[in-house]
């Protein structure tokens, strides 16, 4: 979740996230199940400038590896995916720019509000024809362009810490005859909370361990539990203790899809690295 802490003068930041989920796309029609996607490992690289309470970023992401199970479910035939570094080592997936501001709050304050939209810009297609003219699907864009919305909500008490945020993903695409799959746009929520506990040694050093937990539902299928995607981590976070200057970061979670349908795997592992960079309030006012 985020933290909202965008503070100081001009900064910038740049990270590196990678990550593998195991079954992120099962379909099924109560009888038959098909991991459509059964593996897939990635990595997103994300670049942003802050400014006091603003920050405009962008994420790719690179697709390291994603395969699956071809079969039939129900009416419908599925087609495995087959994407490595091998066969596709330049391949982005759809880019996303982004803006988030504060606007209630201060940095480190207990009570944080902020907006936050992005655009997904469309790189690729759905299908592509192979050497033997038959159509196949890497499952990493609907072809369109998307956006998303959300309200952002951080917070920082004593040694605890917690944000969550509530929004909606608008998708034009509204055509999937996947049994079970939930259609068109979507509600998008989460929360997570966590203990700081500090590092001793020659540098100061914050460690944030706690839970996360988020998901998606279609609004066609709000009261159906198969159109809602839950997913929980438990996560860490290793910081540098500073207000400006050069700052790194190092994430890591893993987890397990509580309701594991679509977009939500049976099990997932995420690693992160970032560094960051910017002035303090004074020498920026100076």
């Amino acid at each position: 979740m985020d933290d909202l802490d965008m503070r100081g003068g001009l900064g910038g930041v740049m990270a590196l996230t990678s990550g593998y989920a195991m079954k992120p796309l099962r379909v099924t029609d109560g009888s038959q199940h098909l991991a459509v996607v059964s593996d897939r490992a990635f990595a997103d690289f994300g670049f942003a400038v802050t400014y006091e309470r603003w920050r405009l970023y962008l994420n790719m992401d690179a697709p390291l590896v994603t395969q699956g199970e071809s079969g039939t479910v129900g009416a419908y035939q599925f087609a495995a995916p087959s994407l490595d570094l091998g066969t596709a080592p330049d391949t982005l997936t759809d880019a996303r720019i982004g803006l988030d501001a504060r606007v209630l709050g201060e940095a480190g304050s207990h009570f944080r509000l902020g907006v936050g939209a992005q655009l997904f810009v469309s790189n690729g297609s759905r299908s592509y024809l192979d050497v033997n003219q038959q159509y196949h699907a890497n499952y990493d864009t609907d072809g369109t362009y998307r956006a998303m919305g959300r309200v952002l909500v951080a917070g920082d008490v004593g040694m605890f810490t917690y944000a969550g945020h509530a929004g909606v993903h608008v998708r034009p695409l509204d055509d999937s005859p996947t049994p079970g799959s939930p259609q068109g746009s979507e509600l998008l929520f989460g929360a997570a909370a966590g203990a700081r506990l500090p590092v001793f040694g020659n540098r100061p050093w914050v460690l944030i361990v706690g839970p996360e937990i988020y998901g998606a539902t279609a609004f066609r299928s709000f009261l159906q539990s198969t159109g809602t995607a839950l997913e929980a981590l438990l996560t860490g976070r290793l910081e540098e203790a500073a207000d400006d200057g050069p700052q790194l970061r190092f994430r890591l979670g893993t987890g397990a899809g509580i309701n594991p349908h679509f977009g939500a795997p049976e099990w997932r592992l995420v690693f992160g690295i970032e560094l960051s960079d910017r002035t303090g309030k004074q020498a920026h006012r100076r």
